[in-house]
């Protein structure tokens, strides 16, 4: 326990058996439970993972944990209780929501690490939100993320952990382009990539004074993970800016913490960046508008919602009389002042309607930052 509070570390992992022995043992002490989540791996890691709970240092932990789901909710005879009760219910319904899996252990009330094996594969995200489900179950109050290649200095958790411990802040998120070392020790093509994903991200999650979205390494409170649909977050690797979109719609407070970039442990990336980007733009785009709709709109109306969709409609409407322009310029035709003028205008309201909205979406989320 960290001050009092139960602390969980979901470890998405596939194919690490090389380094999955070194996250378990670099683990701190005042982690309760390690969820391990093995996404049908092929090296023989779910063994690995089984031989460690064996061990008695790795196990036995003597705080116990219940689910919560398994337990009958009682109603007040009022029905003052009954909206709680739609909540339990649906924590139980939802299960059938997440990827196919089967936790392996005998003890899974007492065994500090949790081995989850998914049935079918799924990806990162999935295996995440598969770790999130156990924890948000269990009523653990501050769960964090760790990769299973050892990308994660463990020595940062606490500093990460103590802002939902301690001052109510339900995401915190690890920052590795903020680091002295950052240009140095992270490969050039990532570091531009992550770059070019933060500023999307900034604009589809409403989060703007973040970056390094692309970081798995993260803590969230209990709280925030029952604000959220937690089986719909993004299966693959644009999973950390889906969050960061579904936290920014439920108003879910968000820090960062400057952390170290980890490489040459030994780990081996399965993320092909060129393939990865196309990808989450789209998701970013798509996670844009549907926030738009939601926090805007339908949970409650602002200004922001006319002005960012009057600057995409103008910018689409403007499109035929820049075409007319370009056509001219190359065929060095005669062009009269009409298209031109239109143009004009619509590009310039659709440029000033678009930074209105940003300017407004910016002061409206300033306070979500603690």
């Amino acid at each position: 326990m960290l001050q009092g509070k139960l602390v969980a570390v979901v470890v998405p992992s596939y194919n690490e058996a090389v380094q999955i022995g070194m996250v378990i043992e670099t683990m701190p002490d005042f982690v309760d439970r390690i969820i391990i989540v093995n996404d049908c791996s092929k090296d023989g890691m779910a063994k690995i993972v089984k031989d460690y709970i064996q061990k008695l240092e790795y196990n036995a932990s003597d705080i116990q944990v219940k689910d919560s789901t398994k337990e009958e909710f009682k109603l007040d005879k009022y029905n003052y209780l009954y909206a709680d009760k739609v909540i339990h219910d649906q924590n139980i319904v939802e299960k059938s929501l997440f990827n196919p899996s089967e936790i392996q252990n005998k003890n899974p009330k007492s065994d500090r690490i949790i081995l989850i094996n998914h049935t079918v594969n799924g990806g990162v995200g999935a295996a995440i939100s598969t770790g999130y489900k156990w924890c948000k179950d269990h009523n653990i109050d501050c769960t964090a993320v760790m990769a299973g290649d050892g990308q994660m200095d463990p020595g940062e958790l606490e500093e990460l952990c103590l802002p939902v411990i301690n001052e109510d802040v339900d995401y915190v998120k690890g920052n590795r382009l903020k680091h002295a070392s950052s240009w140095l020790v992270i490969p050039k093509t990532r570091f531009f990539g992550n770059s070019a994903l933060s500023i999307m991200n900034k604009l589809a999650s409403g989060y703007w004074n973040i970056s390094d979205t692309q970081t798995g390494y993260t803590t969230i409170s209990k709280r925030a993970l029952s604000k959220i649909r937690i089986h719909k977050i993004y299966k693959s690797y644009g999973m950390p800016n889906d969050l960061l979109v579904k936290l920014n719609i439920a108003d879910c407070s968000i820090r960062e913490i400057t952390i170290k970039p980890v490489y040459n442990v030994g780990e081996e990336s399965k993320m092909k960046v060129f393939k990865v980007i196309p990808r989450v733009s789209y998701l970013l785009l798509k996670s844009f508008y549907k926030r738009l709709w939601i926090k805007y709109f339908l949970k409650d109306f602002h200004p922001i919602f006319l002005l960012y969709n009057l600057s995409m409609i103008l910018g689409v409407i403007q499109l035929p009389y820049l075409y007319k322009i370009i056509k001219s310029f190359v065929t060095a035709s005669k062009l009269s002042y009409e298209p031109l003028l239109a143009f004009l205008f619509l590009s310039v309201f659709s440029f000033f309607s678009f930074i209105f909205a940003m300017w407004m979406d910016i002061q409206a989320n300033q306070k979500l930052y603690k």
